[in-house]
């Protein structure tokens, strides 16, 4: 099986950073894009960034020039670093990976279980 466990979330205020780990683990023959999404209280899950197993990335705008996401291919972690953090990014953040198994032809995507972000002061 696969697991990707979240973690670095936590409160902080309007302004500061916070750095997201997303670990995966399991029977992983390549991890393709990964990703992170969030959902706030009373709201759709909402995409925030991808990179590429070659480090492309793509950013919602919401985040763009205030967020960082990037990879290490060794661990098989990603990252979300959050800088200027703002009231409106207080949400549940979650990992997302595009997993090919051992054994197996094509990707499946894996979700990890939340971190939570609260933005308050």
């Amino acid at each position: 099986q696969v697991q990707l466990v979240e973690s670095g979330g936590g409160l902080v205020q309007p302004g500061g950073s916070l750095r997201l780990s997303c670990a995966a683990s399991g029977s992983i023959a390549r991890l393709n894009a990964m990703g992170w999404y969030r959902q706030a209280p009373g709201k759709q899950r909402e995409w925030v960034a991808t990179i590429t197993s070659g480090g492309s990335t793509n950013y919602a705008d919401s985040v763009k020039d205030r967020f960082t996401i990037s990879r290490d291919n060794a661990k098989n972690t990603v990252f979300l670093q959050m800088n200027s953090l703002k009231p409106e990014d207080t949400a549940v953040y979650y990992c997302n990976a595009d997993v090919v198994r051992v054994g197996v032809l094509y990707g499946y995507p894996y979700w990890g279980q939340g971190t939570r972000v609260t933005v308050s002061s």
